[in-house]
Protein backbone atom coordinates (compact mmCIF):
# COMPACT_ATOMS: atom_id res chain seq x y z
CA UNK A 1 0.00 0.00 0.00
CA UNK A 2 1.32 3.42 -0.75
CA UNK A 3 2.12 6.14 2.19
CA UNK A 4 -0.17 9.31 1.44
CA UNK A 5 2.29 12.58 2.22
CA UNK A 6 0.52 14.51 4.58
CA UNK A 7 0.64 18.24 3.55
CA UNK A 8 1.25 21.39 5.77
CA UNK A 9 -2.57 22.26 5.65
CA UNK A 10 -3.23 18.18 6.44
CA UNK A 11 -0.80 18.64 9.62
CA UNK A 12 -1.77 21.92 11.15
CA UNK A 13 -4.72 20.74 12.88
CA UNK A 14 -2.80 18.08 14.64
CA UNK A 15 -0.03 19.21 15.92
CA UNK A 16 0.02 18.76 19.42
CA UNK A 17 3.59 18.09 20.28
CA UNK A 18 7.50 19.14 19.69
CA UNK A 19 7.93 15.99 17.40
CA UNK A 20 4.79 17.24 15.38
CA UNK A 21 5.64 20.82 15.18
CA UNK A 22 8.84 19.92 13.95
CA UNK A 23 7.67 17.40 11.39
CA UNK A 24 5.30 20.46 10.55
CA UNK A 25 7.93 22.62 10.02
CA UNK A 26 10.04 20.53 8.09
CA UNK A 27 7.07 20.32 5.68
CA UNK A 28 6.34 24.07 5.44
CA UNK A 29 9.90 24.36 4.39
CA UNK A 30 9.73 21.07 1.80
CA UNK A 31 6.47 22.69 0.40
CA UNK A 32 8.01 26.79 -0.14
CA UNK A 33 11.17 24.67 -2.29
CA UNK A 34 8.25 22.59 -4.02
CA UNK A 35 6.02 25.49 -4.71
CA UNK A 36 7.34 28.91 -4.31
CA UNK A 37 4.61 30.40 -6.45
CA UNK A 38 1.54 29.11 -3.75
CA UNK A 39 3.10 30.99 -1.47
CA UNK A 40 1.76 34.92 -1.33
CA UNK A 41 5.09 35.24 0.98
CA UNK A 42 7.97 33.69 0.21
CA UNK A 43 10.98 35.67 1.24
CA UNK A 44 11.81 35.81 5.12
CA UNK A 45 11.35 39.84 5.40
CA UNK A 46 7.49 38.98 4.00
CA UNK A 47 7.18 35.96 5.81
CA UNK A 48 7.95 37.46 8.96
CA UNK A 49 6.30 41.13 8.52
CA UNK A 50 2.88 38.67 7.71
CA UNK A 51 3.46 36.42 10.53
CA UNK A 52 4.06 39.52 13.11
CA UNK A 53 0.24 41.12 11.44
CA UNK A 54 -1.65 37.85 11.56
CA UNK A 55 -0.31 37.46 15.64
CA UNK A 56 -1.83 41.06 16.26
CA UNK A 57 -5.04 40.23 13.77
CA UNK A 58 -5.32 36.68 15.38
CA UNK A 59 -8.25 36.57 17.87
CA UNK A 60 -10.15 37.16 14.96
CA UNK A 61 -9.22 33.73 12.86
CA UNK A 62 -9.90 31.77 16.42
CA UNK A 63 -13.38 33.70 17.11
CA UNK A 64 -14.67 32.52 13.28
CA UNK A 65 -13.74 29.41 13.84
CA UNK A 66 -16.17 28.79 17.22
CA UNK A 67 -12.98 28.46 19.10
CA UNK A 68 -10.79 30.44 22.24
CA UNK A 69 -8.97 33.14 21.50
CA UNK A 70 -5.72 31.37 22.77
CA UNK A 71 -4.05 32.72 26.32
CA UNK A 72 -0.88 31.17 25.77
CA UNK A 73 0.67 29.49 22.39
CA UNK A 74 0.56 25.78 22.52
CA UNK A 75 2.53 23.83 19.56
CA UNK A 76 -0.71 24.15 17.61
CA UNK A 77 -0.70 28.05 17.62
CA UNK A 78 2.71 28.59 16.67
CA UNK A 79 1.64 25.86 13.79
CA UNK A 80 -1.18 28.44 13.08
CA UNK A 81 0.84 31.08 13.01
CA UNK A 82 3.38 29.68 10.62
CA UNK A 83 0.75 28.47 8.08
CA UNK A 84 -1.11 31.64 8.42
CA UNK A 85 1.96 33.51 7.07
CA UNK A 86 2.56 31.84 4.00
CA UNK A 87 -0.27 33.33 3.15
CA UNK A 88 -1.77 36.08 5.12
CA UNK A 89 -1.66 39.94 3.25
Amino acid sequence: MATVHKTARDMVDGVGSKQEFVAFIREMNDDLRRCPDQWENPTLDRYLEAMAAWVEDMDGYYLNRGEAVPQQPTWKVLADILMAAKMYE
